[in-house]
């Protein structure tokens, strides 16, 4: 009974760690209460200890609890030892210079995609964050990951995504998306047409390993009105230009990346 307890006291606190990540500002008591459907006295319990390990902190004013930078700390230490982010930051800085947009890079996370990396360059602010998780099927990066796998595992992700629409170009049907991940793998970048965002679009390009299968991906976004067709045709072109300058620094062959296209 002692580890069915201790089990259930780790997923509360997790719970509740998951949830100051999506209140970035605070949340109160009430507010936390409320979103575990926990009792006020055991969130009480479980802020208090989480306090005193330092990993959450308490306004005095307002009395919200937010998560404090040693939860970021844990996590960056992960994502500096990864490849990907030490070898693509350079490429991906001179591209956000280049096209004057911002560039993300993301991993893949089951049937999500997490943004690990984010640089801007021109005077649009991108309400994306560090740390944010969207799903693979209606963002651009996740496109070009999913383009990369066998049609089989692109259904198990979808059925696991349980899917919506987040803006009325949203895919819709498994099928609509395979057809899109055939273009992707024809023109060797993906498109977020306003799918994820209204007013935004993206492009997007998979970083595959040695056998062709990719776990991140850069994209490039900016405000629809700017992402013209001509545009994105050049925008798409300088990515698969920084996409080789990266897998040549990792060491991976381009012939692997010939595979996406």
């Amino acid at each position: 009974m002692a580890e069915k307890g201790g089990v259930q006291s780790v997923e509360r606190i997790f719970a509740l760690i998951e949830l100051l990540a999506a209140h970035p500002a605070g949340a109160s008591l009430q507010t936390l209460a409320q979103g575990t459907a926990l009792a006020k006295s055991t969130v009480h319990r479980l802020l208090a200890s989480l306090v005193g390990l330092g990993y959450v902190s308490q306004e005095e004013t307002s009395g919200r609890y937010r998560l404090t930078l040693k939860m970021f700390e844990l996590s960056s230490g992960i994502v500096n030892d990864m490849a990907i982010m030490e070898v693509a930051k350079a490429h991906l800085e001179r591209l956000a210079q280049r096209t004057g947009e911002a560039v993300h890079l993301v991993i893949r996370d089951g049937q999500d995609i997490v943004y690990i990396y984010k640089t801007e360059n021109g005077p649009m602010r991108m309400s994306s964050r560090v740390g944010m998780r969207s799903p693979l099927y209606c963002t651009g990066v996740g496109k070009a990951i999913l383009a990369t796998l066998p049609a089989g595992e692109v259904a198990q992700v979808w059925a696991a995504s349980r899917p919506r629409k987040l803006t009325e170009r949203t895919v819709a049907d498994l099928p609509h998306l395979q057809e899109q991940l055939e273009t992707v793998r024809a023109k060797g970048y993906a498109v977020d047409d306003e799918e994820n965002e209204l007013g935004v679009r993206c492009v997007a390009v998979a970083i595959p390993g040695p056998d062709g299968r990719a776990d991140s991906a850069f994209s490039i976004s900016g405000l629809t009105p700017y992402m013209t067709p001509e545009r994105i045709r050049r925008i798409a072109a300088m990515a698969l230009d920084s996409r080789t300058d990266i897998l040549a620094d990792l060491g991976i062959a381009r012939r692997s990346a010939a595979q996406t296209e």
